[in-house]
């Protein structure tokens, strides 16, 4: 079976530190992500330029997440087996080059396209990624609490970073992704030069046959915590594809910075509670998280109702700890449950879930905005959320105080 190498092996070419490694890591995670909430803001600029529809804003974020699902079930433990090194470079070369396809895209046929390509980047690195975190990690818990702020504070700060370039920049469709362009290719630099924290072993063909690798020893756990991780990343999926739409309906204002300000809401403060929750017991961590979640969403749809920007904006900022304080929750409960060479597959296996999660409703809401309506539409997703969020409070299965 896989080990890992407490050290990376001696080597002529230069290499970070393991520290440094650690914090590009970190930084790798948050670039990914951002770049995967960018075109978010940009919907309403397709739509005029391309007649977008609720559909095709859907249809291009559910893409992103089927085609990053596909990479997860197929080489998201190859980072066990071949090293995480060569992945992360294979995979950010091909994030790399998602960013050109978008920042030429003049249709809607190159942009779905360029959306498949970044998904199954984003995919074949993310596992990669978090194993490393955890393989350089120098205090106990510190790698999986970076991974859950990671991926959120990205995701605002990618949302907010586009609104504000395509608002004040030329060539708004374009500009957002030469800049993402030029820090991919400095993250694979950096990467070149990191250390290898894993060993090569046999059986990386067999270990990209489609499966969940799931150890016996979490799956107890993994279940338990499924619906709050399910509620989690169905209300994030929302937010990314239809938030614009939904904010721009209820305050009447026309400009792609307010739904930027909706993703960047929920997600940083996602990031802020795992930084403030990343001592508390798991246990307590899940229960803030789907609590957060019950009265985040429903403050949220009063505020929809009554068009009241405060109540949309606390409720989303609420509903955003459980945002953060749900994932982090899972991640900490789960992973220490897995040994070493096991990590990449097992969380392979989560962010399977959480991007099923994270897609496949958003992709019926998309369909179901041009049937009943966006008002409509947001009133059964929100339910969705708020009773799942209940089911986890209501389970509270036993978990790890870790």
């Amino acid at each position: 079976m896989p080990t890992l190498a407490p050290e990376a092996p001696p080597t002529s070419r230069p290499a970070l530190r393991r520290g440094a490694a650690f914090t590009l890591v970190a930084v790798v995670i948050a670039t990914l992500l951002g770049a995967s909430a960018a075109p978010t803001p940009l919907y309403e600029l397709y739509q005029s330029n391309w007649g977008f529809s609720s559909l095709q804003s859907t249809l291009v974020f559910g893409i992103y997440a089927l085609s990053l699902l596909l990479a997860l079930l197929t080489v998201g433990s190859l980072s066990d087996y071949v090293g995480r090194r060569p992945v992360l470079i294979t995979a950010l070369a091909f994030e790399a080059v998602s960013m050109i396809m978008f920042a030429t895209a003049e249709g809607i046929g190159l942009l779905l396209l360029a959306r498949v390509v970044q998904g199954f980047a984003t995919g074949a690195a993310i596992s990669a990624l978090g194993s490393t975190l955890l393989d350089l990690e120098r205090a106990p818990g510190r790698g999986a609490t970076v991974n859950s702020i990671a991926p959120t504070a990205g995701l605002a700060l990618g949302a907010i970073g586009s609104s504000l370039i395509s608002e004040h920049l030329p060539r708004p469709t374009s500009t957002v992704f030469l800049v993402l362009l030029a820090l991919f290719v400095i993250e694979i630099l950096g990467i070149w030069a990191a250390p290898e924290t894993a060993v090569r072993q046999k059986g990386a063909l067999a270990s990209m046959r489609p499966a969940l690798a799931v150890p016996s020893t979490a799956r107890r756990m993994l279940v338990a915590t499924g619906p709050c991780l399910i509620a989690v990343w169905a209300l994030g999926g929302f937010y990314l594809s239809l938030g614009p739409s939904l904010a721009r309906n209820a305050l009447d204002v026309h400009t792609s910075l307010i739904g930027a300000i909706m993703v960047a809401t929920l997600t940083g403060t996602g990031a802020l509670a795992v930084f403030l929750l990343r001592n508390v017991a798991a246990r307590r961590v899940l229960v803030v998280g789907a609590s957060a979640l019950v009265a985040g969403v429903a403050v949220t749809l009063v505020g929809a109702e009554t068009s009241s920007a405060p109540l949309i904006l606390a409720g989303t900022a609420v509903a955003g700890i459980g945002f953060g304080a749900g994932f982090q929750g899972t991640i900490r409960t789960v992973m220490p449950l897995a040994e070493p060479h096991e990590r990449a597959g097992l969380l392979s296996s989560i962010y399977v879930i959480a991007y099923l999660a994270n897609s496949v409703p958003a992709l019926v809401a998309g369909y179901l905005v041009g049937q009943v309506g966006l008002v409509d539409t947001t009133r059964i997703y929100g339910g969705l959320v708020i009773v799942l969020a209940a089911a986890a409070l209501v389970r509270r299965a036993p978990v790890s105080t870790s």
